[in-house]
C-alpha cells in the first residue's frame, strides 16, 4: 500500500504522541527499567506492556469513531479535555525539569519467579487509571484529526509503544548509569513538556 501524505502525517503524529505519553516515567516504566537493569524476565515483561498498549490504543482509536457517530459532541469534548490534560501534563514535566530531583535506582534482590513478575506487570498496566486516560481517551481524541487515516495513526502509536518498551527493557543495562544522574531526568522532562504543549496547541488549533 502506498502511503499518502495524510497517512504519513497520521502515522507520525500517532508515533510521537504515543511516545510522548509513554516515555514519562511512572510505576510501569520504572518497573520495566528495573527489570532490565536486573536482566530478569525482560522479554515477558516488555511483551505484556507492548501488547496491552496495542489493545488499549486500538480501543481508543477505533471505538471513538463509533461513539462520535452516536453522540457527535463527544469528540470536541474529548479534544478540549485532551488539550487541557496535555497542558497540565506538560506543565508538570516542566516543573520537574526546573526543580530536578529525579532519580531511579535499580531494585536489588534474589532471582525472581516468572509468574509473580508477569502478574505484577499486568497489574501495573491494567490497574493504572492513567493508562486509560493516555491510550483510550487522549489518543482517541487526537486520532479524530485523521478520520481517513486512523489505522495509520493507531499503527504509529503502537509502534512507538513497542519500540519504547523493548528499548527500555533491553537497553536498561546501558541506561541505568545515565539515569542515575539528575541532569538526565531534567532533560527528559523538559523534552516531554515541549512535546506535550505542542500537541495541545495542535488540538486547540483543530477547533
Amino acid at each position: 500500500m502506498i502511503m499518502t501524505p495524510d497517512m504519513t502525517q497520521a502515522a507520525l503524529t500517532g508515533f510521537f504522541t504515543g511516545l510522548s505519553l509513554i516515555v514519562a516515567i511512572g510505576a510501569q516504566n520504572a518497573f520495566v527499567l528495573r527489570q532490565g537493569i536486573r536482566r530478569s524476565h525482560v522479554l515477558p515483561v516488555v511483551l505484556i506492556c507492548a501488547v496491552s498498549d496495542a489493545v488499549l490504543i486500538a480501543t481508543g482509536v477505533f471505538a471513538s469513531a463509533r461513539v462520535s457517530a452516536a453522540f457527535p459532541p463527544i469528540l470536541p469534548l474529548m479534544r478540549w479535555g485532551g488539550a487541557a490534560f496535555l497542558l497540565v501534563y506538560g506543565a508538570k514535566a516542566a516543573l520537574s525539569a526546573w526543580r530536578g530531583g529525579g532519580h531511579l535506582e535499580a531494585a536489588q534482590g534474589q532471582e525472581q519467579r516468572l509468574l509473580p513478575v508477569m502478574g505484577l506487570t499486568l497489574a501495573l498496566t491494567w490497574l493504572n487509571p492513567h493508562v486509560y486516560l493516555d491510550t483510550v481517551v487522549l489518543l482517541g481524541a487526537v486520532s479524530a484529526r485523521f478520520p481517513e487515516a486512523q489505522t495509520e495513526f493507531a499503527l504509529g502509536a503502537m509502534s512507538a509503544s513497542t519500540i519504547f518498551f523493548f528499548s527500555l527493557g533491553f537497553g536498561a543495562r546501558f541506561l541505568g548509569p545515565l539515569f542515575a544522574r539528575e541532569l538526565s531526568w531534567r532533560v527528559l522532562d523538559a523534552g516531554i513538556a515541549v512535546v506535550m504543549w505542542s500537541i495541545a496547541l495542535s488540538l486547540l488549533g483543530a477547533f
